[in-house]
């Protein structure tokens, strides 16, 4: 990391400016040894709280904080207090934590699928503190939040007591509610967070408990308490974390963050009910289809269960209900605060090994692939905005749902081994380089938000639900008056009905009232892509008959290079560096057709900058005074 890096990613508080510094919900697979898992969070050094669930068979959820230290699990369900397992969690690491041959508490039994939340302290964040109780009502926690807590979960280690938890949105603060079973709020909060007799609300500095019952501060019992803020107040772009609440109503309650969640934990206070978490890791879609666990259970996961919390790219919207309880909920930001360092960290291309799961590697969690055979066929693309289905490029067709497009792995995506002829292009979303939108029609000029945090310069939308509408392409050089098809060979049309003639911002993309992008009965997916210095670069170029480097502001080349003349007839072309971009020939296929690879041509030449596009009849990629765009990573 570059000195620069690190003052970038550094707030004035000392505390990392990412959410992906403080934050990871990583699944792995349990080995029965030793097992060392990195998700780049610092523990070792700075402090904080694992929570592991295991994902497929029944089992305890077990959390492990630095303070009491490592190897002391706390049970998710149950009254039980602190136990000693020498073989679960045995380290906290610099870039993770490390597990032992635990066979007792199962939070790394071989072949098990578990996932792992990781919270790091950081101030306006996270925090975790101990006390040893004395039996007193007003007594005063002191914590180093730096922020009034919204939520806490306190739990009693030396002896059996449900776990507590507080939430400012639970009668405003003045109740409290138990993590390990289901009942409703209890509005007796001034006995547990107050005197006694009056309520007395958490400040930036310290946290007040009473001495009702053992559950906070019995004479003598020991205590931890897991602190998380609410950045409501905070600017938008250094928000993290949020908790609130809503009431349902009959037509489902869209829930505005400001920003695309990654995480939710989620409960009905008015009534009982389950505890609920959700995460984009394990599952959850634009359509309500999540992979569900519950902290007041041993269950395994359940999922995808549908009909749920929908995700949007502001929040989150609850299904519509007959009834009205109201809901507390803690969500968590999604990694869209910070620009990659290097294209490999958001970008891959694989080809099938023929036996593993999943069948295509790429070394980070996966947002967006495309995957076809070099032997021809559909090009298929898929999202984990959008879960186990998939579009073809090529045609109209409508979204079709297959459970082998799962992305619930950590550094890949596809459920069923591939032959090694199959190849997938893989993007990861990032600030500044790329996005997923999936939205609902509207049928009247609208403007949607996204997280691309700069002015998206291509943009790739379908109607996920029709089979009677083409992929549409907005492309910066071609303007917003324009249009392309990436289904076809087109050349750049006017259409002023498809962006309402309004190019992006930063914050926002607009669509008019077509049916290809804005229709009130179908739902969208919407691919955005921008020009990264040293990553990715969104350009356009003019033919000049013979040959030409197209500088990209490379250093080392291009791996990925998509071309499509934009004032006449041409299909989309891709090239990558896996099946070859070299001196001589170099093998590609068209985004547009079914046609197998083309392998005898040499139309593109490495160059350090970028590529080299050279003119010759079968792809036609600098014909004289052709206009082209392109999209090339490095």
């Amino acid at each position: 990391m570059t000195i620069e890096r690190k003052l970038l990613s550094t707030s004035p508080s000392g505390g990392a400016t990412d959410v992906a510094d403080v934050f990871s919900t990583f699944l792995y697979t349990g080995n029965g040894g030793t097992n060392v898992i990195n998700n780049g969070i610092d523990l070792a050094g700075e402090g904080g709280m694992v929570w592991i669930k295991c994902r497929n068979v029944t089992n305890n959820h077990y959390i492990v904080d630095t303070e009491r230290g490592a190897s002391k699990l706390l049970y998710g369900l149950g009254t039980a207090g602190e136990t000693t397992s020498a073989n679960s969690l045995t380290s906290f690491n610099s870039n993770g934590f490390t597990l032992g041959a635990d066979d007792t508490d199962g939070i790394n039994k071989n072949t098990r699928s578990q996932v792992a939340w990781t919270f790091r302290k950081k101030e306006k964040f996270f925090d975790v503190v101990t006390w040893t109780g004395n039996g007193a009502d007003d007594r005063q926690i002191a914590h180093s939040l730096n922020s009034a807590p919204a939520m806490m979960l306190v739990k009693r280690t030396d002896s059996p007591e449900n776990w507590a938890v507080y939430h400012k949105n639970a009668n405003g603060g003045d109740a409290y509610l138990k993590l390990d079973i289901t009942a409703a709020l209890d509005n007796r909060g001034e006995l547990l967070w107050g005197n006694g007799t009056n309520f007395i609300a958490p400040t930036s500095t310290v946290f007040t408990i009473g001495s009702f019952g053992s559950l906070a501060n019995a004479n003598g019992g020991t205590y931890v308490a897991y602190l998380f803020a609410d950045n409501s107040s905070e600017d938008a772009e250094d928000q993290m974390i949020k908790c609130g609440s809503y009431t349902e109503a009959s037509g489902g309650v869209s829930v505005n963050l400001g920003w695309e969640p990654q995480w939710l934990l989620i409960k009905t206070s008015s009534e009982a009910g389950n505890w609920w978490i959700i995460d984009k890791q394990r599952g959850w879609t634009a359509d309500g289809a999540v992979d569900l666990l519950a902290p007041n259970t041993t269950g395994a996961e359940i999922g995808p269960a549908s009909g749920n919390w929908k995700l949007t790219s502001t929040g989150f919207e609850s299904p519509p209900s007959s009834s009205t309880p109201t809901y507390i909920w803690m969500a968590i930001r999604g990694p869209m605060m910070v620009e990659p360092e290097a294209a490999t960290e958001v970008f891959a291309v694989d080809n099938g090994n023929g036996s593993d799961v999943p069948a295509f590697n790429s070394g980070f969690p996966v947002d967006m692939a495309f995957w076809s055979g070099t032997d021809g066929g559909n090009t298929k693309i898929a999202s984990r905005l959008t879960g186990g289905k998939y579009l073809e490029t090529e045609g109209t067709g409508a979204e079709q749902a297959d459970t082998t497009y799962t992305f619930d792995h950590q550094s890949g995506w596809y459920q069923s081994a591939q032959a090694a002829i199959q190849y997938s292009w893989i993007w990861k979303r990032a600030k500044g380089y790329m996005d997923c939108v999936a939205y609902s029609g509207s049928g009247a000029n609208r403007t949607l938000p996204h997280s691309l945090g700069v002015v998206p310069e291509m943009i790739w939308v379908k109607a996920r639900n029709s089979g009677a509408q083409s992929w549409r392409v907005y492309n910066a050089s071609s303007g917003a008056t324009h249009g392309l098809n990436l289904n076809g060979d087109n050349a750049a049309f006017a259409l002023n009905r498809l962006w309402n003639d309004t190019a992006p911002t930063n914050s926002s993309f607009t669509v008019g009232n077509h049916g290809s992008t804005n229709d009130s009965s179908l739902t969208y997916i919407a691919y955005l892509f921008a020009t990264l210095a040293g990553i990715s670069k969104v350009g356009s170029y003019t033919g000049n008959g013979s040959y030409q480097t197209i500088n990209c502001g490379f250093s080392a080349g291009a791996r990925f290079i998509l071309i499509k003349r934009t004032n006449a007839a041409g299909n989309w072309y891709v090239w990558d560096s896996l099946k070859g971009i070299v001196a001589g020939n170099d093998p590609h296929f068209q985004l547009n057709t079914t046609a197998v690879d083309v392998t005898n041509d040499d139309s593109v030449d490495p160059h350090s900058s970028g590529f080299i596009v050279n003119q010759n009849s079968p792809t036609n990629i600098n014909v004289s005074s052709g206009t082209y765009i392109f999209y090339a990573i490095a």
